[in-house]
């Protein structure tokens, strides 16, 4: 009797234990990586609020590479100087694919500075591209000036 109640203990605590350590990862197991809008979005964010270092981070290695942090704020310098002038507040634009003859279509999402869209076209697209459809590190980006077409 005595040894059965030793073993049912026994059991208890190995299946607490047993439980304890697939608890992390379970919880794990259910998160799902950032979307690329996600990721583009939290890229632009960093930028338009001069936070260069968390902007770089979101950089593909071989964007890194060919990019020091110095270059990286010389080119991020124009988001922030819109920022301060539409505010740091972004809105989804548009998303989608380019398609450049025989090339392999580029993933690409493109935000707006929200006080600039009360116009049919905002004076700025804020650019993000990827290198494909399962990255989710930043492969470039660029302060697109967008004008309206005359005649219409």
């Amino acid at each position: 009797m005595k040894n059965s109640r030793i073993g049912t203990v026994a059991l208890r605590w190995a299946l607490l234990l047993v439980l304890a350590l697939a608890c992390p990862l379970l919880a794990t197991s259910g998160q799902t990586p950032p979307s690329q809008v996600q990721v583009a979005r939290q890229f632009l964010l960093a930028m338009v609020r001069g936070e260069w270092a968390a902007a770089y981070q979101w950089l593909a290695p071989e964007t890194r590479h060919d990019l020091s942090i110095e270059q990286f704020r010389t080119a991020a310098q124009p988001f922030l100087v819109q920022s301060q002038h539409y505010g740091p507040v972004i809105d989804l634009y548009k998303l989608g694919y380019r398609l450049r003859g025989e090339e392999t279509p580029q993933p690409f999402v493109a935000f707006s500075f929200r006080a600039d869209t009360l116009r049919r076209l905002p004076h700025y697209q804020l650019d993000v591209t990827f290198r494909d459809s399962t990255t989710r590190q930043v492969q470039g980006f660029g302060l697109v000036p967008l004008l309206p077409v005359s005649g219409r």
